[in-house]
């Protein structure tokens, strides 16, 4: 067997590496792998969440709620925006070095085992899979939250068949030429994760996806809990928050704050909120610490600011720039904010014209500064500003390096903020120039 990586650098760059000689896998490979791991999954309570937008930021709200209330949480997350590490997380903290190259050594080990008698090697998720189940175990964590890379039915974290519940946050066209071009194909993608014996809560915001759900739920003869924009009722939105109450607002007895500006957040945190509800119930329920936890959280790469007057957020779909072109419209007219200046880069696989076209139809923009990202599937720069420019006649610039671009969009601002959107590569790239990584 080939000599194991043995530093942190080697186990990161032979990881990055893997998407050059492996492909995708089915369940019963992912499950073999799993079983020479030593099937770590098995024993412990799985909140398997699913969805095109939101799923992470649902995460983030649960994993904060069960901390407050002294459970330890495992959290699997993708993709990350500046450090590998980001994917595994205990507590909402990434593993250190250490933790991650032996949870490294013990896959790779196997995963040349499995190829010794001619197993393929897992992909690239399936081998990060791995390595967070087997930190999680032994860790022994008292929860872990799981999201799924893409789609559900045959995501590699399908292959965990016992969940205590499933989430499906908001489905939205992504990724269409993997999950199909219909919503109802998208919604049964993700409805693929419902088990038997298994809650389901789900995003109630799209009636053709949640038909979809909700039948799949009855199908199985599971319980199932919809969550809507009814379930909340927003009464304040500033720059760097969103208060709402639960339900149709008539209790007023407790105001529940997000540290965000996304109006979209308050669906996404009552979705966790009834998520831990479930998973607690029978336990004495400690609101109070809740909303606390959710306060205070720190969700990074949504609607974050990271450095003053410069945002940074991860939506890169349509469905997620109209919730930001919404939550831009309610911003204009409650703080009579001045239009924001977009800075925009996007990768192929996605539907950037149709972004395009969003925001520039129902936007009020002051200006456009499109950038280049390092991934190989970044969208050229002068293709993004052909299309800019010809669905707008406000100010459209250039700059191919995002230092750039930053400075451009300081000197264009005014009294405007700056909202860089399109891609988490961008949202990542952005942190790491800005926290000068």
């Amino acid at each position: 067997m080939e000599k194991v990586p043995e530093t942190y650098g080697q186990a990161v760059a032979y990881i990055e590496d893997i998407p050059r000689f492996t492909r995708k896998h089915t369940l019963e490979h992912t499950g073999e792998f799993l079983r020479r791991l030593g099937s770590p999954q098995d024993g412990e309570s799985i909140i398997h969440v699913a969805g095109t937008n939101g799923k992470g930021s649902v995460c983030a709200y649960l994993r904060a709620i069960l901390n407050a209330e002294g459970y330890t949480t495992g959290w699997l997350l993708s993709p990350h925006l500046v450090k590998i590490n980001e994917r595994i997380q205990i507590n909402g903290e990434p593993v250190d070095d250490e933790t991650f190259s032996q949870a490294f050594r013990k896959v790779y080990t196997v995963v040349k085992e499995m190829e010794d008698i001619g197993i393929e090697h897992p992909s690239y998720f399936e081998f990060l899979f791995g390595m967070g189940m087997v930190v999680f175990a032994q860790r022994k964590v008292d929860y872990v939250i799981l999201e799924t890379g893409m789609g559900g039915r045959l995501d590699a974290t399908n292959a965990v068949a016992h969940p205590i519940l499933t989430v499906i946050t908001s489905i939205r066209l992504d990724h269409t030429e993997y999950l199909g071009d219909t919503i109802e194909e998208v919604a049964a993608e993700k409805a693929g994760i419902l088990k038997e014996k298994v809650p389901v809560i789900y995003d109630d915001s799209d009636p053709a996806a949640s038909a979809v759900i909700r039948e799949r739920a009855e199908s199985l003869g599971i319980p199932y809990t919809a969550v809507s924009e009814d379930s909340v009722t927003i009464c304040e939105v500033t720059r760097n928050e969103v208060a709402f109450f639960r339900g149709n607002g008539y209790d007023k007895k407790r105001i529940w704050h997000l540290p965000v500006c996304g109006i979209y957040q308050a669906v996404n945190a009552e979705i966790a909120i009834e998520a831990a509800e479930e998973v607690l119930q029978g336990t004495k329920i400690q609101e109070d610490r809740w909303e606390r936890a959710l306060r205070t959280l720190v969700w990074e790469g949504r609607m974050e600011e990271v450095m003053p007057h410069l945002f940074v957020d991860g939506g890169h779909n349509p469905g997620a720039i109209r919730s930001f072109i919404r939550t831009m419209n309610r911003l204009a007219v409650d703080e009579e904010s001045e239009p924001p200046v977009i800075l925009f880069s996007a990768v192929q696989d996605k539907a950037y014209p149709e972004m395009i076209r969003e925001m520039t139809q129902h936007l009020d923009a002051k200006a456009y500064i499109l950038t280049g990202i390092k991934d190989v599937r970044g969208v050229p720069v002068e293709e993004l500003a052909e299309i800019f420019r010809a669905n707008t006649k406000k100010e459209v610039r250039v700059e191919e390096e995002i230092k750039d671009a930053i400075k451009t969009a300081f000197t264009l601002r005014g009294d405007s903020e700056i909202y860089c959107l399109g891609s988490l590569y961008l949202a990542g790239e952005v942190k790491a120039l800005v926290g000068g990584d």
